[in-house]
């Protein structure tokens, strides 16, 4: 009788952890609250730089790494990449992660700033976009006027226009550059923003959230997309086209499918896609999912 008591008063008490945890309002398998609300505290993209699944987690996985290169695709993830010091620029070291080497005919690096450091430009002909994603510069131009970016900042500079970025403390940069397409007398001009100000843009037959960093003229031969996908959504379309894509995983975590191949990919995730690669996204976990993506627009193909 004593034993059937004491079963009794067991099974109590697991069915009341199970009641208590099923009205939480984070569930029973959740991570305590007090992390949650310690990553609230964070500034925004720290994960980019702080990734859940860091290099110094796969340290005493020796060969291990998520990066994957292939003919078509590439996923660059945060253990593989290699810094050294940028070209023309002091204090500063990259990692370059899209090249012309792999088949894009753009680059795509990180571009780290420690104390008082500042840029170079680039070579003729070529254009620039840097988006801060850690800390802030400050950028000069020829006419000495100077602009701070902050994080979720960004600037485009045209082809030979003469600027600088210096950095006082320290902050990290994603920076794209490519030979600028010429078309007739179009020209493009110095563009400087932060994604909040853009306008949420109409996305026919998706869910996604859109907004365009540049210009939609056709002066200009890319543009950048900041795109946000709630938990479980998805694209819609299983995209297959002749544009090529850079892309940063700034926010969250998900699933990419590219050609045959689906990876996991969380914050801090680079991808390049090379034309007419089939591309699909759909995000997981329990926060929103954001990224950053290169597309070359308004150019004939041939």
């Amino acid at each position: 009788m004593r034993a059937l008591h004491l079963i009794s008063f067991f099974f109590f008490i697991i069915i009341s952890v199970f009641a208590k945890a099923s009205k939480s309002d984070d569930g029973f398998c959740s991570a305590p609250s007090i992390i949650q609300s310690d990553e609230k505290t964070k500034p925004i993209y720290w994960k980019v730089t702080n990734p859940t699944l860091s290099p110094s987690h796969l340290q005493d996985l020796p060969g291990y790494t998520r990066s994957v290169y292939k003919r078509d695709h590439a996923l660059i993830t945060p253990e593989s990449h290699v810094y050294s010091p940028l070209p023309d620029w002091t204090n500063t070291l990259g990692a370059y992660l899209i090249t012309p080497a792999m088949g894009s005919h753009f680059v795509m690096y990180f571009a780290k700033m420690k104390e008082m450091s500042s840029s170079g430009l680039p070579p003729k002909d070529i254009e620039r976009l840097v988006f801060v994603v850690e800390g802030a510069v400050t950028l000069t131009n020829t006419s000495s006027s100077s602009t701070k970016l902050t994080v979720d900042s960004y600037a485009y500079l045209p082809p030979n226009f003469h600027h600088s970025l210096d950095c006082a403390e320290s902050a990290t940069l994603v920076v794209f550059e490519r030979r600028y397409q010429h078309l007739g007398s179009h020209t493009t001009e110095l563009t400087v923003g932060s994604t909040d100000k853009q306008p949420l843009l109409e996305t026919p037959g998706e869910v996604f959230e859109l907004r365009k960093l540049l210009p939609v003229s056709l002066a200009y031969d890319f543009n950048i997309h900041i795109m946000d996908f709630q938990p479980g959504e998805f694209l819609n379309v299983k995209e297959v086209h002749y544009n090529q894509h850079g892309l940063l995983l700034l926010e969250g975590q998900g699933i990419y499918r590219l050609g045959d191949n689906w990876y996991p990919v969380q914050s801090g995730d680079v991808i390049w896609m090379a034309p007419f690669v089939p591309q699909w996204y759909a995000a997981l976990g329990k926060t929103r999912s954001r990224y950053l993506l290169y597309k070359d627009v308004n150019r004939n193909p041939l």
